[in-house]
């Protein structure tokens, strides 16, 4: 009822304008997220928690995505919310103030946002201080790397190697993210070649001080590109893929869209991931893209999946899906009588619903 009465003054204003008034609300006071149902840490004993095979331990299977808090300010109280990890960013080297406004437009009936932001964000040293001095309540933090709007595509493996040294010792893992479609030219970085160059770039940062790597990609990709991407992820031993980042749907404008207009063309991407990863173990999905309801999460899990992320179901439903999403795990783990869901997820061909 509380984020009800909130989101019905919020969405009063522009997209924009509500999300930055939120941020410092988030900012000014974090206590407010236990009155939302929030937690600090993992309560039940470890009952939701999962673990990726670098030891990041979830202590719930989903995530904030990348993209509403891009400078850490409100570190604090997402992290009390109940989320399981929160990724922040996108952050580049440089401060940038992204594309012209407006830049941000809502969806209501398809529960749907589409966002042309570029980036914007107040560069790597003040996201960097926020992380040194907030609290994120024992809870994992993972920043997401671009590339600023300056930086040609044929030095932008120099942009990503400054991020990887300024974040490798404060964050719980690093993504790279190549795939948004709102700065002019990023996308392409997900062609192999211009990949594995960024990669190689890393690769002295990552011997120096390992953090836990993944890349975030497209949902725009063909097949035979994924499957591409898949074995230079396997060559230079990241942690995983995030799939999917926005789609370009042209009908609607420009930029990126994210909630239920993007699900069904993640949930394939992600199921091909899943396929062709089910003998390399070692490499891990995080599904992210149009995910708004437990059915989608437990058909991901169903396909081998773990680990999830929202972003644009959360600012039209509000933490009650968190909490949503915890009721539905513990009927499952009363009915298939186990004590985990790490143990419920290790035997999920015998699970019933």
């Amino acid at each position: 009822m509380l984020y009800k009465t909130f989101k019905k003054l919020a969405f009063t204003f522009d997209p924009e304008g509500a999300h930055d008034l939120t941020i410092k609300l988030m900012q000014l006071a974090p206590p407010l997220a236990e009155l939302y149902g929030g937690q600090r840490g993992d309560l039940s004993g470890g009952r939701y928690t999962l673990k990726t095979r670098h030891n990041n331990s979830w202590s719930f299977p989903i995530g904030l995505a990348a993209g509403l808090d891009k400078n850490g300010e409100a570190i604090d109280f997402l992290t009390r919310l109940g989320f399981g990890a929160i990724e922040v960013g996108t952050v580049t080297p440089k401060p940038q103030s992204g594309n012209p406004r407006p830049r941000l437009h809502r969806y209501i009936a398809d529960e749907s946002l589409r966002n042309s932001m570029g980036f914007n964000n107040h560069g790597m040293e003040f996201l960097a201080r926020n992380i040194a001095h907030t609290s994120r309540n024992s809870k994992v933090l993972g920043v997401n790397l671009g590339k600023n709007k300056v930086t040609s595509n044929d030095q932008a493996a120099l942009d990503y190697q400054k991020l990887y040294q300024k974040f490798c010792r404060g964050a719980d893992y690093l993504v790279i993210n190549i795939s948004s479609p709102n700065t002019e030219g990023l996308r392409s970085l997900q062609e192999v070649d211009n990949f594995k160059i960024i990669l190689d770039a890393l690769e002295r940062g990552r011997r120096e001080y390992f953090c836990p790597l993944w890349v975030k990609i497209a949902p725009d990709l063909e097949p035979q590109e994924i499957s591409a991407l898949l074995e230079v992820i396997k060559e230079y031993k990241l942690a995983g893929v995030i799939a999917t980042n926005t789609t370009v749907l042209s009908e609607r404008g420009e930029g990126g869209v994210s909630g239920r207009l993007l699900a069904a063309k993640a949930q394939r991407v992600r199921t091909q991931i899943l396929d062709e990863l089910r003998e390399t173990p070692r490499i891990e999905l995080i599904g992210v893209g149009g995910v708004s309801s437990f059915e989608q999460v437990w058909e991901f899990w169903k396909h081998g999946g773990r680990l999830m992320q929202i972003y644009s179901s959360f600012i039209f439903q509000g933490p009650a899906i968190l909490n949503s999403f915890r009721r539905q795990i513990d009927y499952l783990l009363d009915k298939n009588q186990v004590d985990t869901l790490a143990e419920l997820l290790d035997n999920i061909d015998l699970a019933t619903r």
